[in-house]
Formats: structure tokens, sequence, C-alpha cells
């Protein structure tokens, strides 16, 4: 089983990455994690290479992710919240995800025929509202093809304190990895 990972928080140490290094250990098979503030990954330019032809026509890291994208069982979006959205640095980079809306609504090609499991997990300082950033996730594992995706997975008021010590987390991160691991 392999399961691809991306990391929207610009923080290493903070709380999105302490709730994937709590699961990371428990998923089955093969994790990729991709942090994308670290990665090197243009943004979509909407050149429209992808409309007629398969791929991006930049060549980067995102090759590697494409590749991982078409052969994994499993699909996480992780993502601290940013005035109620996912961070600009995540939505950068899987703007890159436009070659496979393109290659389904304008190549009329099925671009990835293994369907896949997903999950959004959400991390918010504040008790905001996190369905705008769930919505955006879990339509980004839709053009994907993530067949099944979990009910998002929200840690909210992390200001006052570790979301990994909150009421309930332990049984949220099994919901997570059971439904990762197909159990």
């Amino acid at each position: 089983m392999k399961t691809l990972i991306f990391n929207g928080s610009p923080r290493l140490r903070g709380d999105t990455m302490s709730l994937i290094n709590a699961i990371i250990p428990k998923l089955e098979g093969e994790c990729k994690l991709v942090n994308v503030c670290t990665s090197k990954i243009a943004p979509c330019i909407d050149c429209r290479y992808c409309w007629s032809h398969n791929g991006c026509a930049f060549i980067d890291e995102m090759q590697n992710i494409y590749k991982y994208i078409e052969e994994c069982d499993n699909i996480i979006i992780a993502s601290p919240i940013y005035f109620g959205e996912l961070t600009g640095q995540l939505l950068s980079v899987t703007s890159r995800l436009q070659t496979y809306f393109c290659a389904r609504h304008f190549r009329k090609e099925t671009p990835i025929t293994k369907p896949k499991r997903g999950a959004v997990l959400l991390v918010s300082g504040s008790d905001t509202d996190m369905s705008n950033a769930y919505e955006t996730a879990s339509g980004l594992l839709k053009e994907i093809n993530c067949t099944e995706i979990l009910e998002p997975v929200m840690f909210k008021n992390t200001g006052e304190g570790r979301p990994l010590e909150s009421e309930g987390a332990a049984e949220k991160l099994t919901k997570l990895v059971d439904f990762m691991n197909g159990i």
C-alpha cells in the first residue's frame, strides 16, 4: 500500500506536522510526504499545455508526484487553516493538479484509473469555520480519483494547547489511519 501526504504547513515542527508524524508509523506500506513549503514546485500558470498534452510543461519535482499519484492507494491533504482556507503554498502546489482536470474535461481521457481513498486533516488556532478548506481539499482529491473520502479530521483552537493532547485526538487519528489502511 502507498500513501501520499501533502503537508501544507510551513512549520515543520508545528501542529500539522505533529499530527502527520503521529499517523505515518501507523499507515501500512510506504508513505511519501510532500512538504509543499520546501518543495521546488512552480504553481500552474495556465499555459494550457495540458489542454492538449499529457502531463505539464513545467519539469520540476511535481513530475515525481504525478507518478506517485498514479500508483498510490491513498492521499491525505493536511493543512493549517489561514483565514478559513488551505495555505497558499498548498494551493500553489496543488494548482498543478490542473493536468488531471484538463485530461478529463478537455481531452476526454481518464488520467488516473486506480481508485484511491482520500482524507483531509485540518488544524486551526481558533474556532474558525473550516468547511471551505474541506470543500477545496475534497474537490482536489476527487480530481485525482479519490473515490472514497473520509469526513474531515479537524483540530480547532490549537492556540490553547497541542492537538495531540486534545480531547478525542487519539480517536480521530485512529479513524483516519483505519480508513487509510482499509479497515
